[in-house]
């Protein structure tokens, strides 16, 4: 006797349950590579018809969307932007999808203020910098999806070296600059990125996505595969599944990449007050990485690899809980947890006969693997009150990070294998209170808001080897103020200062050099000018106050303290439409970094660029759309030093100007019965621009390539 499905909220339920449970189990790669069993479910549920909702089903599920005010940044749009009280930019989701972007780095580099440094061209290890801050490994930003931060340490280890999120479950990207200090913490000198994932729809949706990236040089092809079905089923519960998987190469030799991303959302509605939103989420990655070259390895050939045994194997289960809880019009609580287990390894080559270990030139004679494994539990509470014309803000949080940091060693003449080479754990528990009272002024012309947040970390080391044990323990107050002024209907003025906190990283314990608690002020002084519907410009003045700024010393192979440092700058944007299927965007930065004490003083800081141009055209005339976009990066320093002459190894010297251009052209085809196919084809760094920097984490010396001319092909089917 069969099972009888009696309805087809039991169908969406038994489709997710059963694709979710059968992709996220981790299936070797055979012979012939990746498994087929995965991207086979895929493609066979998307043939599948959408699942009819009943008349009253459909009706019932066009909910409003809860306004999440209990939210410091709230709902990201263009439309909140013009009126926030800092610099801040909404990437959308047709910036996101629809101009080209072979990742979400290159989807970011129109953003004034912004540098990315793309090393893989996959996506898998991003590097992105925020007005003259460090970019390698994104550790000068806060990194948030949905609200919810990813770093693998929030507070000990916030450098992005594993990063579980993939451009197409993306919906827009919140780019932060100022102003947000107080309400988002810590490691916010550079501001909050905070990433939304696509949002469950209203009705039964499915997409279906196919992306082929090949690379002009070497005919590498990197396969992206992507689905999504989801919808409300009932009138207050509503469900999704995503899945990407890339499979293939990036642009260089030795660059094999695997990646799996499965997410699974749930939002319920329990009444009409009481909102329960949920994630779950396996991310797993495996790469080879090519690794820096030397000046000469880089003339001969940019696309080869010197680092054979350079790797990177990580997965990661993370879970999100958000509770809304609206009892009237003037209050909100939110209570969100999060959670996430992660294990991430590095696979290098090391020299040690002489020299530098990591020289491109020389022969490796072993190989260190690096196990980092983590878990991490955070709670978060707060409230928001609205009386009379204050706006009051209450919250906490609590972090708890276990990690445990390993390295083992392979010697290669011996193959002996040294287990617990280092066998370091370390237990950090984090405490944050912040408040924060928005006034509203001159019939709500004017908000002013003083914020303080309150960040106490306790970091307990102990070495399982020798048995040393030692802690780290900081507390900070942390005040910030903003303003708002809608001076006219046309001008928004805003300024805003706020203190912000960077605690020292467990990587910074393991090396020599004289590390501490970091800390900056930053100030923001703009306005926001738009006299007619289809014209809107931005001016931008800001400043960063930093003391004991570290940074990493690849030739010495240990971290320095630069002491004090300042950034300041102004950012300009403008956005203009002609006519009704034409958009034109101009974005400018100037920046000027100075070190302000210590050995190097009066000398700009690393991967700090003075100039920074970007530039955009879209134009859509019937199913069709064009675009194109171009970045403009002038020359910088590598070191502290700002040491022009490159050194034979290239772990120094000075950074060549590039410029990247970027083109795509789509068509919307309408193939019936609420189905809609889009078809599209690109190329990234049109003129093949061969823009580097030097190198990164575990292959910190040489020049690193950022990707060649990319042709994208690419088609999305919707119904």
């Amino acid at each position: 006797m069969g099972i009888q499905i009696k309805n087809n909220t039991q169908k969406l339920i038994i489709i997710i349950w059963v694709v979710f449970m059968s992709v996220t189990r981790k299936v070797k790669p055979s012979a012939a590579g990746f498994s087929r069993r995965p991207l086979s479910i895929l493609v066979s549920l998307a043939l599948m018809p959408a699942l009819p909702l009943a008349a009253e089903e459909v009706a019932t599920s066009q909910l409003d969307q809860v306004v999440v005010e209990g939210d410091w940044l709230g709902t990201p749009s263009k439309e909140t932007v013009k009126t926030y009280t800092g610099a801040r930019n909404v990437v959308d989701s047709e910036e996101l999808h629809e101009r080209g972007a072979l990742n979400l780095e290159d989807a970011l580099r129109q953003v004034p203020g912004i540098q990315v440094l793309d090393e893989t061209g996959t996506g898998i290890l991003p590097n992105i910098g925020v007005r003259g801050l460090n970019p390698l490994r994104s550790e000068r930003v806060q990194m948030m999806v949905d609200g919810y931060p990813i770093a693998i340490g929030p507070y000990t280890n916030v450098g992005v070296s594993l990063f579980p999120v993939t451009l197409p479950s993306l919906e827009a990207v919140d780019v932060v600059r100022g102003g947000a200090a107080v309400h988002y913490g810590p490691n916010n000198v550079g501001g909050v990125l905070n990433l939304i994932t696509k949002p469950i729809p209203n009705e039964m949706e499915q997409t279906l996505r196919e992306r082929l990236l090949i690379a002009e040089d070497t005919g590498h092809v990197l396969t992206d595969t992507y689905y999504r079905v989801g919808g409300f089923v009932t009138d207050d519960l509503g469900l999704q599944f995503q899945a990407n998987l890339l499979k293939g190469n990036g642009f260089r030799d030795h660059s094999d990449t695997e990646v799996q991303n499965y997410i699974l959302d749930v939002d319920y509605f329990a009444d009409e007050i009481n909102e329960f939103k949920a994630q779950l989420q396996y991310y797993d990655v495996t790469a080879d990485l090519p690794g820096a070259l030397s000046p000469t390895a880089y003339e001969a050939n940019r696309n080869q690899s010197q680092r054979p045994f350079d790797a990177y194997d990580a997965d990661m289960w993370r879970a999100t809980l958000t509770w809304i809880h609206t009892p009237s019009d003037d209050v909100e609580f939110q209570w969100r947890n999060f959670a996430h287990r992660a294990d991430r390894t590095f696979f290098y080559g090391q020299n040690l006969a002489g020299g530098n270990w990591a020289d491109p030139d020389a022969t490796a004679t072993n190989v260190n693997d690096t196990p980092r494994i983590f878990h991490v539990y955070g709670t978060e509470p707060r409230i928001s009150k609205q009386l009379g014309n204050h706006t009051v803000m209450l919250g906490g949080r609590y972090v708890r990070e276990e990690v445990e940091f390993d390295i083992n060693r392979l010697t290669l003449t011996t193959g002996d294998y040294n287990d617990k080479l280092r066998d370091w754990d370390f237990a950090t528990n984090a405490y944050a209170a912040y408040v924060s009272d928005t006034i509203s002024l001159l019939d709500d012309r004017l908000t002013l808001t003083p914020g303080v947040r309150y960040e106490e970390v306790r970091t307990d080391y102990r070495d399982e080897n020798s048995g040393a044990l030692s802690d780290n323990h900081t507390s900070a107050w942390l005040p910030g103020l903003t303003v708002g002024l809608q001076a006219t209907d046309e001008v928004f003025l805003f300024a805003n200062a706020q203190r912000s906190l960077v605690p020292v990283q467990t990587a910074q314990v393991i090396r020599e050099g004289e590390v501490a608690n970091e800390t900056a002020w930053n100030y923001e002084l703009g306005a926001r000018w738009q006299p007619y519907d289809n014209l809107q410009t931005t001016a931008t003045l800001f400043r960063i106050d930093y003391q004991d700024q570290i940074q990493f010393n690849k030739a010495q192979n240990l971290y320095e303290n630069l002491g004090e440092t300042r950034q300041q700058g102004i950012e300009l944007e403008s956005r203009w439409s002609p006519i009704v299927d034409v958009d034109l965007g101009l974005g400018y930065t100037y920046l000027q970094s100075e070190q302000l004490s210590g050995e190097f003083n009066g000398r700009d800081l690393p991967n700090a660029p003075s100039h920074h141009v970007s530039a955009d055209a879209v134009y859509r005339t019937g199913l069709w759309t064009a675009s194109a976009t171009a970045l403009y990066a002038s020359s910088s320093f590598s070191d502290a030093a700002n040491t022009v002459d490159e050194d034979s190894m290239g772990s120094v010297g000075e950074l060549p100007s590039y410029t990247l251009v970027n083109t795509r052209l789509g068509r919307d085809i309408s193939l019936g019965n609420d189905m809609t196919l889009n078809v599209g084809m690109g190329v990234n760094n049109l003129l093949d621009d061969d823009a580097y920097f030097r190198g990164a984490d575990v292959s910190p010396v040489g020049r690193v390539p950022m990707p060649g001319r990319t042709y994208v092909l690419e088609g999305e089917l919707s119904f």
